[in-house]
């Protein structure tokens, strides 16, 4: 395995223990800088989504329009919404 998929993987055991916004856009931001929002995935081409690793920590779809483009909420109440790649915290939800 190449290092770059390596450290999808790594990124994804992490954020499968991610009960809060914030959790996700330290444990991505410490593997690359964002693109567009608070944080960045690269993998979204691999065989493990972002969502798939957020819903085995507990969190709940909000509304999912593809598998692109989404929200869920975390075990604390605080939200993301994920468009290719890109992650953005909702600030009118809790921090």
């Amino acid at each position: 395995m190449d290092e770059f998929w390596k450290a999808i993987d790594d990124q994804c055991a992490e954020l499968r223990t991610a009960t809060s916004a914030g959790a996700v856009i330290e444990i991505l931001n410490r593997y690359g800088p964002p693109s567009s929002g608070d944080a960045f995935f690269a993998g979204s081409g691999g065989d493990t989504q972002v969502s798939e690793c957020l819903y085995e920590a507990g969190w709940t779809t909000v509304w999912y329009e593809a598998h692109y483009h989404w929200m869920m909420q975390a075990p604390d109440g605080s939200r993301l919404t994920y468009v290719e790649g890109d992650v953005y915290r909702d600030h009118h939800a809790n921090a």
